[in-house]
């Protein structure tokens, strides 16, 4: 059985993959779990999310990089016989008996609705880019709506770890003074805004409990 990457091992690898895009002059921001964790979410993330700000290189050119500078970022086919991308991994220590990987996705903006994020805005914590809170709760509440609408089992059974994620972002935000309010909501392009607004009542219908997390942040006033 092959063991999963530790959170350190996770944030190693991210360490490199930034200090390797930052050597070509490109700057990051992590995003999914391992951005959760460093924020201070307790679950475990699963892989790097990195997103690359630039409209100069397509993902595929970005994953080259990597390759290139660091044996132990390798690429493969897709499982998609049709599809033109394929999946980044780094290698990990382990035995000859379980050899181990992580998975590295490569992100720019405009993918899975991903804005253009101004170089201030990113956050420093531990030494690695993270991205701003707002946004990465934005995000987490899309990733929550698109795995309860998926097909595939695997996938549908994620959001119950994005549910874990945003409660426990609403928690630190509180704890930071940071606001989910209409002002907030404003920074962000109007299609994600409103996409938010709409997902933030679907969560709300769905988890009614939560209502005093997002009040505690201003979220309710931001629907209005």
């Amino acid at each position: 059985m092959q063991h999963p990457a530790t959170t350190a091992e996770i944030y190693d690898i991210s360490r490199r993959a930034v200090a390797i895009f930052a050597r070509s002059g490109l700057t990051c921001c992590l995003t999914g779990g391992t951005a959760c964790a460093l924020y201070g979410t307790t679950r475990r993330p699963n892989d790097v999310d990195l997103i690359v700000l630039t409209h100069q290189h397509q993902q595929e050119r970005l994953k080259q990089l990597l390759v290139c500078a660091d044996s132990d970022f390798y690429t493969v086919a897709a499982k998609d016989p049709l599809a033109t991308y394929r999946v980044l991994w780094c290698r990990l220590p382990g035995s000859s008996v379980h050899w181990r990987r992580c998975k590295v996705d490569i992100l720019v903006p405009g993918v899975m609705n991903i804005p253009d994020i101004p170089r201030a805005d990113a956050l420093t914590i531990s030494g690695l880019p993270v991205m701003p809170l707002v946004l990465l709760l934005c995000l987490k509440l899309q990733s929550w709506a698109d795995h309860r609408a998926a097909v595939r089992y695997y996938l549908v059974q994620k959001q119950h770890d994005d549910v874990r994620d945003i409660g426990e972002l609403l928690v630190i935000m509180e704890s930071r003074g940071t606001r989910f309010n209409g002002a907030a909501l404003r920074r962000l392009p109007p299609t994600l805004a409103d996409a938010t607004i709409q997902r933030l009542r679907e969560f709300l219908s769905m988890y009614p409990s939560s209502r005093a997390k997002w009040q505690a942040v201003g979220a309710l006033r931001a629907r209005q």
